[in-house]
């Protein structure tokens, strides 16, 4: 087992860190100009995960890495329901509606609920905490049910960015990307494209605008 204290492994990347817990753990999986990467592959990546995000996990065992993974399937299937996603590489393994759902109740319905006792200093304390990795699963999934489902937050987006894999809380009505550097990339494709545009027009209306040499032959 590994402590949730311990280092990530170098490999595993947290991104969009102001998102929502449950966006962040559909975003363990990540796309750069390489490769679709997944970041929450061994024990180390979800003691690093968990950290990251401010959950108490405690030790975490293979099949908590399995748990959360399935859930995190499960949130991503939801998300390209919810956002009508139709992007390729950011389609979930798991396609089955209904067992996404299913995976998803099953999650929440599994943390404690009552509080518990803690002892510091020979003081007792009242610890709302949900404690151990079946907790912090179920917390992220009850998130993820308000998420998926109240109305009057901001909607949950897929961002469209070339090869991006992301989704993110629009929390903004002008917003369209997951990030600045989506953005970025969007808006050099369209300058490239239009560029091209252009040139292919211009050369295309000069051949068709050249004069004839009006000189007889």
């Amino acid at each position: 087992m590994v402590a949730a204290g311990e280092v990530v492994s170098a490999e595993a990347v947290w991104v969009l860190p102001d998102e929502p817990v449950p966006v962040r753990l559909m975003n363990t999986v990540w796309a750069d100009r390489h490769a679709v990467h997944d970041a929450l592959r061994t024990r180390q990546d979800l003691a690093g995960w968990v950290a990251a995000t401010g959950l108490t996990a405690g030790p975490v065992t293979d099949g908590d890495v399995e748990a959360f993974r399935r859930l995190r399937d499960a949130l991503r299937r939801l998300a390209a329901l919810l956002t009508d996603d139709p992007r390729p590489a950011a389609a979930s393994p798991l396609q089955d509606l209904a067992r996404a759902v299913e995976t998803v109740n099953h999650a929440a319905s599994a943390g404690p609920t009552n509080p518990r006792l803690r002892l510091r200093a020979s003081q007792l304390q009242r610890d709302d905490t949900p404690g151990g990795p079946g907790a912090a699963l179920a917390t992220v999934a009850s998130q993820a049910v308000v998420l998926l489902t109240d109305a009057t937050s901001a909607p949950l987006s897929a961002c469209h960015a070339p090869g991006c894999v992301l989704y993110f809380v629009k929390d903004h009505p002008r917003r369209g990307w997951c990030s600045t550097a989506c953005g970025n990339r969007v808006r050099a494709a369209r300058h490239y494209q239009r560029r091209r545009f252009e040139r292919t027009t211009s050369a295309a209306t000069g051949s068709r605008a050249a004069p004839t040499d009006p000189t007889p032959r």
